[in-house]
């Protein structure tokens, strides 16, 4: 298990890496995670800052109902974290919590369409993913009881007409897996831009996918985070502060 140091420096270099790869969206959207060793507390973004502003010392603590304990009495977005708050309730598993409105995430989100075995990215993905219908900007407790339902215990799901929600058991694995579904959702729009896609069959997709995750006892990101933090440390390195 990380510290909470090892975990605010993780989250803050997930969002510089989402800034950096046109995920963010001016102060919208979130990616939370849990606080090690401190049941119901989960680091936040301070509202009104933008991805490439975070660090690990102006995250924010909060509960699961995304009020603030930490005392510092930031600003928060309550009704952001309520997406999250439910999630994590939900799904003690889900160390960490991603919601993105992605350019490819929100057209693919409008697409109707689940990903497909049209690419390798997508097999770790194949019918990994839930979906929920679009019900405006307020996210009541009956729809985050659907938004749950729909994720079930997926690796995340697609909101419809709104963008993206992954989760993963360390903030490396979410972010991979938002990696993963960024290449997929942009290989399979491009391909059906220009006929029907290629598919795999559904035997090779799900064969692909017991490749990839192994015994499942190994959170993705493994390989690839640290050479993610090494790039962020040349192009970002006050995001540690």
């Amino acid at each position: 298990m990380p510290t909470e140091q090892e975990q605010r420096r993780d989250l803050a270099a997930a969002y510089r890496l989402a800034a950096q790869r046109g995920w963010d969206d001016i102060v919208w959207t979130h990616i939370s995670a849990a606080v090690p060793g401190q049941p119901n507390a989960y680091l936040i973004n301070r509202f009104g800052l933008r991805f490439n502003e975070i660090t690990a010392s102006n995250l924010v603590t909060v509960d699961v109902n995304g009020s603030v304990i930490d005392g510092s009495n930031a600003p928060v977005n309550p009704s952001g974290f309520a997406i999250h708050g439910c999630v994590h309730r939900a799904r003690p598993d889900a160390v960490c919590v991603l919601h993105l409105h992605s350019f490819w995430a929100q057209a693919f989100a409008a697409s109707g369409q689940d990903l497909l075995p049209c690419s390798q990215p997508a097999m770790r993905l194949y019918q990994r993913l839930g979906r929920h219908a679009y019900r405006g900007l307020a996210f009541p407790p009956d729809e985050q009881a659907q938004l749950v339902a729909a994720l079930g215990r997926r690796d995340g799901v697609i909101l419809e007409q709104h963008g993206i929600l992954l989760v993963g058991r360390t903030v490396a694995e979410a972010f991979v897996l938002m990696h993963l579904f960024e290449r997929a959702a942009r290989v399979q729009l491009t391909a059906m831009a220009c006929g029907s896609p290629a598919l795999a069959s559904d035997a090779m997709a799900r064969d692909t996918y017991a490749q990839w995750i192994g015994d499942g006892q190994t959170p993705e990101g493994i390989d690839e985070w640290p050479a993610l933090l090494r790039g962020l440390a040349q192009s970002d390195p006050d995001y540690v502060n």
